[in-house]
This record gives structure tokens, C-alpha cells and sequence, in this order.
């Protein structure tokens, strides 16, 4: 099976695709296109995953170039390919033939652009990065690098939907304690549980960075399982662990 990878239009012009689970070689709960080097999958599959993903981008396997993850707010900026994984949540680089990986199974894949000054980024925004603030990082490293707030876009990939997404009251407050104004992004739930719009956040919180031109492409991955994995589903099944997807962008 091949690949099937999603693009958005606000970023046509530049090489991009937020890949599904379609078209791997893992199998079992992983079953499709698990990217995820920290998952519990054969290490040499998750390999041959990340290979396809590559050649779908064209670029030699070393230049898809990633993070280690852990849902804050650092970005760290690669100016050549590499395999090793600095603690960070967002990349930016301005470097040809470069790649930027991100791995998520429910929270934002942000993928950003400046055609004009030839520059890129990609953040992994879950609930906690977005509310610290590494959207507004990302687009200040790429200014760093020359890019201009008015001539970035930026895409929202498949993540969790609100409908999907459901949360305790200290949830809320962890937001409306940082700003009132967000409890607009929380629908009543049942009894003390509400529902949170993550892209709908991420979104106000790229317009708030300068981001004028930015865009959710839809797609839940809690609900389409046939696509995406979800941390949230597997919990909810208890499943001893889940894939992760990949979303890709390049100069």
C-alpha cells in the first residue's frame, strides 16, 4: 500500500504532507506508518517507515531530521541533516534539502512557512506547548532566521477534535487562570467534564504570534482510526501503546 499524505492549501508552494498511518510496514497495534523512534514497535520497522516518509520528500534519509519531544516550549534551529534528536518541540531552518519531522497521535502538527525568505518550521503543539507559548517561539526563531510574521503561514494538521476531546475543571482552570478569555475554547460536558478545541486554541494563539494566514486542515485522529493514531483512543481501549504520525516539511 502506498503512502497517503495530506496537504494544505495555505502552504502549496512548499513541499509538505501530514502523513496518515497508510502504507507502513508495522503491524499489530501499530499497524500502518508508525514514525514514532520512542514507541515500543521494532526499532528496524519504525526505521523503514521513516525511510518511505524521506523518499516521499526527497531527501536522503539523515535530512529528515526530528526532536525528543516532551510537550514544552523549546525550538531549536538545524542548518544541516542530522540524526541526533535535541530535547525541543519545534524546529526552524532556512537550509535546503532539510526536512522537519514531527511526531504526534492527537496533539497539533504545525508545519509554517515564509516562501519569500526561505524559511520553515514545525512544531508539535499539544494542549501544554500551545498554552506556553511554543507557537509564538517558533515563528520568533524564524525570524531569527530572516523570515517576516507577515509573510508566514502555517497549517494545523490532524489532532484530536473538540468533540473528542474531553477534560476535568483543572484543566480549564490552567487556562482561564493564564487568561479568562480562553474559557471561550471549552464547551460544557457532562456533569464537571468540558470539551476543549485544541485547533481552535492553536489557531487564536498563531493569530496572537502575528500569524495572520493560518489554517486547521481538519481531521480528528480520535475518530478516523482507519488514518491516524490517537493516544487518547488507546487509553480509553487500554492498549499497551500507540503509533505515532509524522508530518513533514522541506525547502
Amino acid at each position: 500500500m502506498t503512502v497517503e499524505l495530506l496537504k494544505a492549501d495555505i502552504l502549496s508552494g512548499t513541499q509538505h504532507g501530514f502523513f496518515t498511518r497508510k502504507g507502513g510496514e508495522s503491524s499489530g497495534i501499530f499497524e500502518g506508518l508508525n514514525c514514532g523512534v520512542g514507541s515500543s514497535d521494532a526499532s528496524d520497522i519504525v526505521l523503514a517507515n521513516r525511510s518511505r516518509v524521506a523518499g516521499e520528500m526527497a531527501v536522503v534519509e539523515d535530512a529528515l531530521v526530528g526532536v525528543h519531544q516532551y510537550h514544552s516550549a523549546e525550538v531549536v534551529t538545524v542548518d544541516a541533516p542530522s540524526t541526533e534528536r535535541p530535547k525541543a518541540d519545534a524546529m526552524v531552518t532556512r537550509t535546503a534539502g532539510v526536512a522537519l519531522g514531527i511526531l504526534t497521535a492527537d496533539c497539533q502538527p504545525v508545519l509554517f512557512a515564509d516562501k519569500e525568505a526561505g524559511v520553515i518550521g514545525a512544531a508539535h503543539a499539544g494542549w501544554k506547548g500551545a498554552l506556553d507559548g511554543v507557537l509564538a517561539n517558533t515563528v520568533s526563531a524564524m525570524e531569527d532566521l530572516g523570515a517576516k510574521r507577515a509573510n508566514i503561514t502555517a497549517a494545523i494538521g490532524p489532532c484530536i477534535s473538540q468533540r473528542a476531546y474531553e477534560v476535568g475543571p483543572e484543566f480549564y482552570d490552567d487556562f482561564t487562570a493564564k487568561d479568562p478569555e480562553f474559557s471561550r475554547f471549552f464547551a460544557n460536558g457532562t456533569d464537571d467534564r468540558m470539551q476543549f478545541d485544541l485547533p481552535g486554541f492553536g489557531l487564536h494563539m498563531l493569530r496572537e504570534a502575528g500569524v495572520e494566514h493560518a489554517e486547521w486542515i481538519g481531521h480528528c485522529t480520535y475518530h478516523d482510526e482507519a488514518r491516524f493514531y490517537s493516544y487518547r483512543r488507546t487509553t480509553h481501549r487500554s492498549e499497551p501503546d500507540y503509533g505515532r504520525l509524522i508530518s513533514v516539511i522541506r525547502l
